[in-house]
């Protein structure tokens, strides 16, 4: 039984996207197979010192919302997994400007010092970074001395915010590192990048013994913008959670005449979300009683609401802003077609989950979870006019959408997470043996 300590952004069942759904259906399924796992995280609530029932782990920031969903729980769990929360403010998806628009409400709720030169001499003694980058270094250093206190045989990381932590636990202990990339700076930016994030990532890519990619593209990307050797790099699939929440939305009628499309993920450069305003003025010239909810929250909003403007399409158009899980399942639940029109998505857990829901999807080609849906109807994300013609399509033809329902649902049946699990406990144990006790 590989002992590991893992270091991640967030789990349920306070969590804001993707990467903590996939942190926790990893790991049940790995702790089902008999790995022991230790999980660190952030938290405004942890101690470095105390191991935390998943039910106390909360946050004071109005983002992160609490799942209504059966997650773990530690009594289940409490033979193979810890959690280790650690006082820090740092949250998923965080950019340098919405760090200091979390700072300022902290200060504004009396959690921390209002004289930011008071505030600068915490961060020195180990309370917070004044700014994203320092935080990262300060969590690091204090998430890297578990690694002292804490038996493992290998360290597990997920993205860049923890790639640090994860060099400085195997300064201090030896074990062999393992950087698992969810999402890179460059899928998140392009080519804009923040320089300092992507040499974090750099560093802890170059420091790792092995690095698992969410997909195939993932790994090219890390070849290509890091200069990895392709032979340290593992790709696993992601994978989705059988348990639809049938309960909540089974009474949902869905209208014959009036169809929904949705969009559901953060409005940012990186999800493609204009291209899918762009797509929708097409499509609504020629079946006007189509409905396309953006549902998400980012720095592309207020621009997307002026170009639906401009577009005239606003009465067909609708913006949710950020929703919790209940919402997102009767979203799902009520849609006739889901659309995924990423500029660079490494895998795309939310496409899996549509179609747990019995949605037809389509899906950008510059997505990983293209890689293991054969029948999904797939476009290149600038292609405007090919999504549209795709949406109307599935829109127009009752049969082509039912065909794609029930092709996407029996695919489903073999993207399992107890799969994804046995191919990272095997990377484990080939690295376990050169480093073990």
């Amino acid at each position: 039984m590989t002992k590991v300590l893992m270091y991640g952004w967030e789990f349920p069942p306070y969590i804001s996207g993707g990467l903590g759904i996939a942190c926790h259906d990893l790991t049940k399924a790995l702790s089902e197979i008999g790995t022991k796992i230790t999980f660190v995280l952030p938290t405004l609530q942890g101690k470095t010192d105390t191991n935390l029932h998943l039910e106390l782990l909360s946050s004071s920031d109005h983002v992160i919302e609490e799942t209504q969903q059966k997650t773990l729980s530690y009594e289940e769990f409490k033979e193979r997994m810890d959690i280790i929360g650690i006082e820090s403010t740092l949250r998923p998806y965080f950019t340098e400007k919405s760090y200091q628009e979390f700072i300022e409400r902290l200060i504004n709720k009396g959690a921390i010092l209002e004289d930011h030169q008071n505030f600068y001499k915490l961060s020195l003694t180990g309370q917070y970074g004044p700014d994203l980058i320092s935080e990262v270094f300060r969590y690091a250093y204090v998430a890297g001395k578990i690694a002292a206190k804490v038996e493992h045989e290998v360290i597990h990381t997920h993205d860049w915010l923890t790639f640090l932590a994860g060099v400085e636990a195997k300064r201090i202990s030896g074990k062999p590192l393992i950087c698992h990339v969810h999402a890179l700076e460059t899928d998140r930016s392009g080519i804009n990048v923040n320089q300092q994030i992507y040499e974090i990532e750099k560093m802890g890519l170059h420091e790792a013994d092995k690095i698992i990619a969410v997909s195939f593209l993932t790994k090219n990307n890390i070849v290509n913008y890091y200069g990895i050797d392709p032979n340290k790099i593992e790709v696993v699939h992601n994978a989705v959670s059988k348990n639809k929440s049938t309960q909540r939305t089974e009474y949902i009628k869905k209208t014959p005449d009036e169809k929904l499309v949705l969009f559901l993920g953060r409005i940012t450069f990186q999800k493609g979300p204009d291209y899918f305003i762009e797509a929708a003025a097409k499509v609504l010239k020629e079946f006007p009683k189509a409905r396309f909810v953006v549902a998400g929250s980012g720095d592309m909003m207020h621009r997307l609401i002026e170009r639906t403007a401009e577009l005239k399409i606003g009465r067909n158009v609708h913006f949710t802003g950020f929703l919790k899980r209940p919402e997102v399942e009767e979203l799902f639940a009520s849609s006739d077609l889901y659309v995924m029109s990423s500029v660079s998505e490494p895998f795309g857990i939310s496409c899996l989950e549509a179609i747990l829901f019995d949605v037809p999807v389509i899906i950008s080609k510059q997505s990983g979870v293209s890689e293991v849906l054969s029948n999904a109807l797939k476009v290149d994300f600038w292609d405007v006019d090919e999504l549209a013609n795709k949406i109307l399509n599935v829109l127009s033809h009752p049969a082509l959408s039912k065909e794609l329902q029930a092709q996407s649902s029996e695919e489903l049946k073999h993207i399992q997470w107890e799969k994804s699990a046995v191919k990272v406990e095997d990377i484990y144990k080939k690295l376990v043996p050169v480093h073990s006790y």
